[in-house]
């Protein structure tokens, strides 16, 4: 796969700009695919980064980077869950990990220059040319390839070529600022300053390890304790209030006043020493229009920013950046099929960004218990929201579980009666027709062979890439009026769902299936083809079963 090196002034196939949880996570991807993978980082491992909470839905993908092990041994303290003073509750109140995700029923609270320098010395043993202390200062790509400028440690400055970049590179976000391509979000408009406090208590057992949030009446806090005994404190307000507030007291008394706002939070710090002065992060919530395209690819922060609220960051970095790594394996091995996986890149990160951000946007909304500028600019009203209440619980809640806890803090908002009426309305819906399935068709086959499926309207099968072992294949999405974004089926439920006319009988489609499979492997499949019918009618996908007779 690597024998064009040297060809065209090619310096590597693939240059990684940023050595982030993004950014090792596609260079360890791609090197292990083969590629000459090289990675240019500004910095020197261990560095300080801010965002140490993570969320279970990073422990499959560490796993597959190979650093579970590593990052289990490092001695981060597990994270089963979250405390939370927010909503009508005055009192803090807890939810955790194991009641939606019993395969990783916590996660970690990790020091970021520990967790990060994991990663990228992972990387490196996959092979990646990791080059630390070189600063890249301009990146962009084109057909003919892409190229970076680096400097280094000394102040040299070199330009690098290669087939492709992954930009990585965090808020700096070299190429979507460089293209114009970064949108801020006008809903959230926020500010963080963050410190690290030595000393201090935990909360009581067993929420000993669970990061506090609590929302104070200009905005809200996190209190994370770490293995190292420093406590992540950080206050989130409005963004021009908060460098008006900046500007009278300087950060370090503006920090502290905000920190004491919060009984909880401050309860907790009460004998804890600020380890050093605060720091601030101006440039929040935002994405960009164009995430992939001709020899470039955004991931991480690069690509996007969501609120921290639900301590998504590092999540969406990682899995962004094996995302990423997919899609420039499928572009430089089939031109065709990487500029229809641009879009699907795309398609998929905006998916999982605005996942977090409706759910942030919608709790947000429900903490209509304080009475403030901040909250009341940030609820949401029927007039000024675009977005329905059934779209948004389909879009916030619904087939995510690589969160699993959004019902759970929702439960505890003041949430608006017309998204509360949608969540019970969707619910509801799916129940019914669950119960109807199995009433009808749950003594046996014979009666479901007789019935006639019939797809909702404007439901339709879409030949995509999808991502697979490492790149993306071609594969199948159905495609609804409630799912625009897809899902993915096997290629079995994609024959299946294809002979779905409308007129023909379940038994007629076991017909067809059987003049493709052999017949110990249609036996085999029989079962699962039961349980996909039944799984499309309660998702909406077949829109009813009618009599019908089969010979």
């Amino acid at each position: 796969m690597c024998d064009h090196f040297g060809m065209n002034g090619f310096d590597a196939d693939v240059l990684v700009v940023g050595g982030g949880p993004a950014g090792s996570a596609a260079a360890t991807m791609l090197a292990r695919k083969g590629w000459r993978v090289r990675l240019y980082e500004r910095d020197r491992f261990p560095r300080e980064h801010v965002g140490e909470s993570l969320l279970p839905a990073s422990m499959p993908v560490l796993a597959e980077l190979g650093v579970l092990p590593a990052v289990e041994a490092a001695g981060f303290l597990p994270k089963y869950g979250a405390t939370m003073v927010w909503g009508r509750d005055p009192d803090p109140w807890s939810w955790s990990f194991r009641e939606s995700s019993p395969r990783y029923p916590h996660a970690f609270q990790v020091v970021r220059s520990q967790f990060d320098e994991i990663l990228l010395r992972n990387a490196a043993a996959h092979g990646a040319d990791v080059r630390e202390g070189s600063r890249v200062l301009e990146a962009d790509a084109g057909p003919s390839g892409a190229t970076v400028l680096v400097e280094d440690a000394e102040g040299r400055r070199h330009t690098a070529r290669a087939r492709f970049v992954v930009d990585a590179s965090g808020q700096a976000g070299l190429i979507g600022r460089a293209r114009g391509l970064r949108e801020a979000d006008p809903f959230f408009r926020n500010l963080a300053v963050y410190g690290y406090y030595s000393g201090g208590s935990r909360l009581p057992e067993p929420d000993t390890n669970n990061i506090l949030i609590e929302s104070v009446e200009d905005g809200w806090l996190w209190a994370i304790p770490l293995h190292t005994g420093l406590v992540s404190t950080g206050v989130v307000v409005d963004s021009a209030l908060g460098r008006e507030r900046i500007n009278e007291l300087g950060p370090d008394a503006f920090f502290r006043e905000r920190v004491a706002s919060g009984p909880h939070t401050s309860a907790l710090l009460a004998g804890a020493t600020l380890t050093g002065s605060p720091t601030i992060v101006r440039d929040w919530s935002y994405s960009s229009s164009e995430l992939a395209g001709e020899g470039f690819v955004l991931a991480g922060d690069a690509a996007c920013f969501v609120d921290p609220l639900f301590s998504s960051g590092v999540h969406l970095a990682l899995s962004s950046g094996v995302l990423a790594a997919a899609y420039v394996t499928s572009a430089l091995k089939d031109p065709e099929l990487g500029r229809a996986a641009a879009a699907v890149y795309a398609q998929q990160y905006r998916q999982q960004y605005e996942h977090f951000r409706e759910l942030a946007r919608l709790f947000y909304d429900s903490n209509r218990t304080v009475d403030s500028y901040f909250w009341e600019a940030r609820r949401l009203t029927g007039a000024a929201d675009s977005t329905s209440a059934r779209l948004a619980f389909v879009r916030a809640v619904a087939g995510q579980p690589p969160a699993g806890y959004e019902r759970a803090v929702l439960a505890h908002g003041e949430t608006a009666r017309s998204f509360t009426e949608a969540v019970s309305a969707v619910e509801r819906l799916r129940d019914e027709r669950a119960a109807a399935f199995d009433e009808r068709f749950g003594d046996g086959l014979p009666r479901l062979l007789s019935a006639v499926p019939a797809l909702v309207p404007e439901a339709r099968l879409e030949r995509q890439p999808i991502p697979g072992e490492g790149e993306f294949v071609w594969g199948h999405l159905v495609v609804t009026p409630e799912r625009t974004e897809g899902a993915p089926v096997s290629d079995l439920i994609a024959l299946v769902v294809a002979q779905i006319d409308g007129r023909r009988t379940v038994g007629d489609l076991f017909d067809r299936l059987a003049a493709r499979l052999p017949a110990e492997t249609l036996d085999q499949v029989r079962p699962a083809v039961v349980q996909a019918l039944r799984l499309l009618h309660v998702e909406g996908v077949i829109e009813r079963f009618e009599e019908g007779a089969h010979p």
